[in-house]
């Protein structure tokens, strides 16, 4: 089960220099949501961590490396770059930002993070992922992502124009807002498989699984000796605004508000 849900680790060590490494993700940024990512821009510019991984959907969808022409995309790859020249900056793709190239994020600075990633930190051993390969149970969503990952699927998407392709953006931007206001289906939202998720952390000799997809923040035992601690989605434009940056350092993780992160010093 595990070698289906996840791919062997990367090995992601920790500088010398970095006292703090912070982790974000889910930011879903879009047009649409101008106060996240206002909030993300001002993190970026404040923070004095070492490191900020970025574990998936940081974008609410990403229509392929020439949207960074567009005014909305190149701001923001141009807040990431400027970051990325204080401080190490990594960025994994997740279910909504894919298309994400490599080589553009080379291209400003930023270090591509392969999913999963094993960081090596502080004496401690973390298993980084996105999250949605690990959701075994949503069966249906899991064979869309191995035909959406699928390079031929690819090729034909990236091959049409660039305005066709903001379209089904758009599309699915208004998909995801109408899920998050519809009530929960019976037994909740989907959630990451344990026992997947074990095997993986068994594999890569890891007690700590970091993640984030579900928007379901919070830390909780998957079996003894292993611990799962999940990333806070972003949304400051809605009433119920929420943010929260997760902290590693020498003594530990801490959970931290925008604002604590930014003041707190590393």
């Amino acid at each position: 089960m595990a070698a289906a849900a996840l791919p062997p680790a990367t090995r992601l060590a920790a500088e010398p220099g970095w006292r703090a490494i912070d982790f974000i993700s889910d930011l879903h940024l879009s047009a649409a949501l101008p106060r996240t990512r206002a909030a993300f821009e001002a993190y970026l510019r404040s923070t004095r961590t070492g490191a900020v991984l970025i574990l998936g959907d940081l974008f609410e969808f990403w229509p392929g490396d020439d949207a960074v022409e567009l005014p909305f995309e190149q701001g923001c790859m141009a807040a990431l770059a400027a970051a990325a020249r204080q401080r190490f900056v990594g960025l994994m793709i997740g279910n909504r930002d894919f298309l994400i190239r490599p080589g553009l994020l080379q291209a400003n600075g930023l270090q591509p993070l392969p999913d999963p990633t094993l960081l090596e930190a502080f004496g401690q051993r973390v298993l980084l992922t996105h999250g949605d390969a690990l959701c075994l149970d949503d069966t249906a969503y899991q064979q869309f992502r191995r035909w959406a990952r699928d390079p031929a699927t690819q090729a034909q998407f990236l091959a049409r124009p660039l305005q066709q392709r903001i379209a089904l953006a758009s599309q699915v931007r208004h998909a995801s807002e109408a899920s998050r206001s519809a009530p929960p289906p019976p037994g909740g939202w989907g959630d990451i498989d344990f026992a997947a998720a074990v095997e993986c952390l068994r594999a890569a000799d890891a007690p700590t699984l970091v993640h984030g997809h579900t928007h379901r923040p919070g830390d909780a035992e998957l079996a003894p000796g292993f611990v799962r601690r999940v990333l806070s989605d972003w949304d400051l434009d809605d009433a119920a605004a929420r943010a929260e940056v997760l902290r590693l350092d020498a003594s530990g993780f801490r959970r931290l508000a925008l604002e604590d992160a930014a003041r707190e010093g590393a």
